[in-house]
């Protein structure tokens, strides 16, 4: 690969093979022989198809830059869940290479070098109670505790609520938010709550 096309691609926190048709000037298919080549070679890390980073970029990520890449690994998605409480202060448990999302297109795990991206896929109606924090999208504390009650009760999360300061969490917020929630996630946290 040129030297140039390396330097221009220090700038970008991930890529995509559409990147590299523009940077390199070259034919998509000479794009995609020369990412697999990249790949075998370790220069290149796959993400998924046709998203990737340079392997040495890749491991001096900040937690920042994997929230950012967790957000574009599945558009639209958010943060939330464990790693939106630990972002907030709440929990107790400390994520490591290990971040939850929520999506309203589908479930889906990537595992990439060690790192784990875990999206899980919520009704429309449902996704909502995110900010942009930087340049990524995560659940308000409230949000995050209502979406990991919820994914918990229909056994597709194990949350620890009691690694939980729930002290820091606004009850008046989260009556609001589990308001358009099925009964069973309402009951659900009611019972942590105790409201």
């Amino acid at each position: 690969m040129k030297d140039a096309a390396l330097e221009l691609l220090e700038d970008r926190l991930f890529f995509t093979t559409e990147d590299l048709v523009s940077v390199l000037n070259i034919q998509r298919s000479s794009v995609h022989v020369l990412c697999s080549r990249c790949v075998k070679r370790g220069i290149f890390i796959r993400l998924k198809k046709n998203f990737f980073v340079l392997r040495h970029r890749w491991q001096r990520l900040t937690s920042a830059e994997f929230y950012l890449i967790s957000n574009y690994l599945q558009v639209p998605s958010y943060l939330s869940c464990t790693t939106a409480l630990s972002f907030h202060g709440v929990s107790t448990q400390v994520q490591r290479a290990w971040y939850d999302n929520i999506s309203t297109r589908r479930s889906i795990h990537y595992s990439v070098q060690g790192v784990d991206f875990f999206f899980y896929k919520i009704g429309t109606p449902l996704y909502f109670g995110f900010e942009r924090a930087d340049n990524y999208f995560i659940a308000t504390k409230e949000k995050a505790f209502v979406d990991a009650c919820h994914m918990s009760i229909y056994g597709r999360y194990a949350f620890d609520s009691h690694a939980c300061d729930l002290k820091k969490l606004n009850y008046e917020i989260i009556t609001s938010i589990m308001k358009i929630f099925p009964e069973r996630t309402r009951i659900f946290i009611r019972g942590i709550c105790k409201i």
